[in-house]
């Protein structure tokens, strides 16, 4: 019987910092929630960031699109918009209303929250209005748990992708370099974040050692 040729890996994108098995086990997640039809004066990008805590964790943290200044710099406050139907539920369709810190170029953000899927761990919101140069901006957030590559490791795999209009007199190069480095830094925040509070947990459940 003939022998089939092992199947090649998947191509890592340039920048993501992912090994090729990582990749090629994230493949089904990033084809499912990070694909986007990008327009004329549009650009995309998907960034990664791997997390030494349980998934499940970092989720817990990722999902509160009431309270997304947890690990999001940038970010003065939010509040939801009353939704007498929903009550105090987050799911599609709700509005938060952003206030951007001083020194940036944005002062407000409306945001509409289109995908929150607990089961499969992935999260996702539209900018709709406010005062900001990020018109249409789109973005999902996804949570995997990766195989460990050793015994007792956890590896969580955080992927945010995002499309966006190119703002009048910007380059794509340009808008795509100020989005990453905004999602870059929040994901930073996240990683320490979570990273922190299992190590935390971890410490709260080791029983004291016994008094001799």
């Amino acid at each position: 019987m003939e022998q089939q040729p092992a199947a090649a890996e998947p191509e890592v994108p340039a920048g993501l910092g992912l090994t090729a098995a990582e990749y090629a086990e994230l493949q089904p997640t990033v084809e499912a929630y990070h694909r986007y039809a990008v327009g004329p004066g549009q650009c995309s990008s998907l960034v990664a960031q791997r997390i030494e805590a349980p998934a499940a964790a970092v989720w817990a943290i990722v999902r509160r699109f009431d309270c997304p200044q947890v690990y999001k710099h940038f970010i003065r406050s939010c509040a939801l918009r009353p939704d007498p139907d929903a009550g105090d539920e987050l799911r599609p369709g709700r509005l938060r209303e952003v206030s951007v810190i001083s020194g940036l170029p944005a002062s407000t953000s409306t945001e509409r929250l289109d995908l929150l899927d607990d089961a499969r761990r992935a999260f996702g919101f539209t900018i709709t209005g406010g005062e900001h140069r990020l018109a249409n901006y789109r973005s999902v957030t996804t949570v995997s748990e990766l195989a460990p590559a050793a015994p007792a490791k956890i590896c969580t795999v955080v992927l945010e992708s995002y499309v966006v209009d190119v703002p009048e007199g910007n380059s794509e190069e340009d808008t795509r370099l100020f989005a990453d480095t905004v999602v870059r830094l929040n994901l930073q925040k996240l990683k320490s974040l979570a990273e922190a509070n299992a190590t935390s947990a971890a410490a709260q459940a080791t029983p004291p050692p016994q008094a001799e």
